[in-house]
């Protein structure tokens, strides 16, 4: 008959299917074999070892023959009848499939289920017997050594190795494990062959990463009793949690939150323990296993008496002997009349099927893998099938699917329980914590925005104090451990959280300095069109044509322009802006500069053409005039268009003057560039000045140099003033000083070469005579 052996032995807790090989590998049991606690023939044997006794007899060593095998020691604090469920719930799934129709039909399995008494020595032996069957050569390969007994050596092994050591490729085991959780078997470079049908605890200590995102832990292995939190994240065994709370209760510690893993958050050996109450954690998901606990409470005296180890359970729970053992004195026989459903011990305890449920899947997964045994390992590998609800299948890595219940211990009816995420809505009427909220377990409480984390010396990561940021560049959000420098152009909010933008500065239109300086360029660019309108109604006059009309109506144009170039220079500055508001200022007022040198020189030349002999005119007529004119207003325009060119003017966000805003300005770009332009206007403005102060006393009634003198001189005083206030003024009263220079110098020579003349045509006409400007009329000097 072919032979599988599976075994099930909790030291880790792997599941293994082993193949025969050529490697050579063999070991000699140098005693005799094992006998099984638990056993049954079949066309296939499926063996576990599991840890029914807790400890193994202690010998003594001589070294002078070889030792005795190792056996159990038999006490009743000693039993492990949650093992024991374990093994006949393996039974019981063997007895399932070999009573189905539709799973290995016509194939019987057996069983040989092994006491590992929670020794490594007496698992190891148990585990080579039943890959070499009762050989005492314990060999993967046929060719190292022949059996003599019996029973030959399987062809197919399923089992559960004693140590990392077997779960390796030098062997070539196939391993469904029930209960290792090692993140590390997922890597299949080093265990090719693993399965397990426990979830690894790479996704469970994931899920307690986001159970306890609210706390504030960050120490690993730390002494309780030193530590600040209350929130305890316990990632260990049933065992020593215990042993831990043992001690704790000893020492009369305070409640603390108990965050769990499934190894022990479920396990009845804490339930004892106040301290446990309210504990949360993940556990392996609950499953109902319909028959089980039909199978468990129908064991039978006959049966109890066939097997040693069922033999020993029976005496414990009901204190009395078997007919077939020996009977002590004042011992009571056991008369058949005992009932199992009496009892309330961890063998008879079904409601949290947990573990009990990974042998369940563990036993079927192997059957159906067996189910289509050309591949075992594919097979097995591919196995997806539902259980009792529960899907049975594993990944790439040979794992399955994750799922755990959420488990928190509560006190209901005087009973220590674990509930799990479908009672956990009925169980907050029995809920012992005084408040609902969320424990908090920090050393430290979060620092508040505007302030850093700084860690107390000497102590954890979570103990730090809270440090308020440098005032007033820096912001620091909630919990931060640095504070941060906010940009140049950004403040601190009020929070100290954030970054806000600092406020900008700029002349604007909405500002009652920006309407006003507007209001006057536009009320000046108006005054100039006026003039020009009342010049072109009377351009016969005398008055209008003997000031050089067509220079007037140019000088007009331009000072318009000037008015209205200020307007650019209002509003927020942008790339174009400061541009345009630099070179149409120079350019226009260069033109309008050009044109009252030309009439100037033009005063000049007519006293000078009255002489006799003179024919100075023929040189500076109009022509002339309007190539002077022409002439040094292209020298603006080059200096202009070199200065865009090289180094233009740009907007730029000023922050030497304040510390809490930003002024929006026009920076000039080129230095040159901009003293340049102005250096011109003043140079042409000192000719016509010059000029026009040695014409000032030529005899004419109404002797225009006179004016051009005064409009000069007011124009030279505006913008020798204007350097050191626009070179002072910070901010927007840059740009307001530049404003009003420009608007003035305009005004002073609207009001100086233009207001007398239009004096003159509007209300006193008789002036308005050729005889009159000849001085052939006494009049009052003007």
């Amino acid at each position: 008959m072919g032979i599988v052996v599976l075994w099930v032995i909790d030291l880790p807790n792997i599941i293994v299917v082993a193949l025969p090989d050529s490697s050579g590998l063999g070991c000699r049991l140098l005693d005799g074999s094992i006998p099984a606690v638990l056993t049954q023939p079949g066309d296939f044997i499926i063996g576990g070892v599991f840890t029914i006794h807790t400890s193994p007899k202690t010998t003594e060593h001589t070294f002078m023959h070889a030792p005795e095998p190792l056996q159990c020691r038999v006490k009743k604090k000693n039993e492990n009848l949650k093992e024991l469920r374990f093994a006949r719930a393996m039974t019981f799934a063997i007895e399932e499939i070999n009573n189905s129709t539709e799973l290995l039909p016509g194939i019987r399995l057996g069983y040989q289920i092994h006491d590992s008494c929670a020794s490594v020595s007496v698992a190891t032996r148990a585990t080579f017997q039943l890959i070499n069957g009762l050989d005492p050569i314990f060999s993967l390969s046929a060719s190292c050594s022949k059996s003599s007994t019996t029973l030959r050596p399987p062809s197919l092994v399923l089992g559960l190795s004693v140590s990392r050591s077997l779960i390796s490729s030098s062997l070539p085991v196939l391993q469904v494990s029930h209960y290792a959780t090692c993140a590390c078997l997922s890597d299949k470079q080093q265990y090719p062959t693993f399965l397990r049908t426990i979830p690894s605890d790479k996704f469970q200590a994931a899920a307690l990463v986001q159970l306890v995102k609210h706390f504030d832990y960050g120490n690993s292995g730390m002494v309780i009793r030193s530590a600040t939190a209350r929130v305890v994240v316990a990632f260990a065994a049933a065992g020593d949690m215990r042993v831990l709370f043992e001690e704790l209760l000893e020492l009369g510690f305070p409640p603390l939150q108990w965050v769990g893993s499934e190894a022990w958050v479920t396990d009845p050996l804490v339930t004892p323990f106040d301290m446990c109450l309210g504990a949360v954690g993940f556990g392996i998901r609950r499953a109902i296993i319909p028959g089980l606990r039909t199978f468990l409470m129908d064991l039978s005296l006959a049966q109890a008496s066939a097997s040693p180890i069922l033999q020993e359970f029976w005496e414990s729970a009901f204190r009395c002997r078997l007919a077939s053992g020996p009977v002590g004195p004042g011992a009571q026989v056991c008369n058949g009349s005992e009932s199992l459903q009496q009892l309330q011990n961890a063998y008879t305890d079904t409601s949290q099927l947990r573990i009990t449920n990974m042998v369940y899947k563990a036993v079927y997964a192997v059957a159906h893998g067996l189910h289509s045994l050309v591949c075992v390992l594919e097979h097995i590998r591919k196995v997806n099938f539902t259980l009792n609800g529960n899907r049975v299948s594993f990944d790439a890595n040979g794992d399955p699917v994750a799922t755990y219940e959420l488990v928190n211990w509560q006190l209901s009816d005087n009973t220590r329980k674990a509930l799990s995420t479908d009672e956990y809505a009925d169980m907050l009427h029995v809920c012992v914590c005084k408040s609902l909220q969320v424990p908090k377990s920090v050393c430290s409480e979060s620092c508040p925005p505007g302030t850093r984390k700084a860690v107390q010396r000497g102590k954890p990561v979570c103990c730090y104090d809270c440090v308020p940021c440098w005032k007033p560049c820096y912001f620091c959000s909630a919990d931060s451990l640095d504070c941060v420098r906010c940009p140049s152009d950004a403040w601190p909010n009020p929070q100290g959280d954030a970054c806000i933008p600092k406020p900008i500065e700029f002349l604007s239109f909405s500002e009652y300095l920006g309407i006003i300086l507007a209001a006057s360029s536009v009320v000046g660019a108006c005054l100039a069109i006026a003039i020009a309108a009342v010049f072109y109604l009377h351009k016969d006059t005398p008055i209008v044509r003997a000031n050089n009309s067509e220079l007037s109506f140019l000088l007009l144009f331009s000072l318009t322009l000037c008015f209205l170039c200020s307007l650019t220079f209002i509003g927020r500055p942008s790339q174009w802006s400061c541009m345009l508001r630099h070179t149409v200022f120079g350019v226009t007022f260069v033109l309008c500069i050009s044109c009252v040198l030309g009439k100037t020189i033009v005063v000049l030349m007519a006293f000078r053409a009255t002489l006799p002999g003179s024919n100075v005119m023929k040189w500076f007529g109009p022509p002339q005039q309007r190539l002077s004119v022409l002439a040094f207003t292209l020298i603006q325009v080059l200096i202009c268009v070199l200065w865009l060119t090289l180094s233009p003017p740009f907007p730029n966000k000023n922050m030497k003057y304040y510390k809490d805003k930003v002024i929006l300005e026009c920076d000039v770009g080129s230095a040159v560039g901009f003293w340049a332009v102005l250096g011109y206007i003043g140079l042409l403005s000192l000719m016509c000045f010059v000029l026009a102060f040695l014409a000032r006393k030529l005899p004419d009634n109404f002797n225009e140099a006179k004016f051009i003198t005064f409009s000069m001189l007011i124009f030279c005083a505006v913008w020798i003033t204007f350097i050191p206030a626009y070179v002072s003024s910070p901010g927007k009263f840059t740009v307001a000083v530049e404003i009003f220079a420009i608007i003035s110098s305009s005004c002073g020579l609207v009001m100086c070469i233009f207001a007398p003349k239009c004096f003159i045509i509007l209300f006193e006409p008789e002036k308005n005579t050729k005889k009159h400007m000849m001085g052939k009329v006494p009049s009052k000097s003007l």
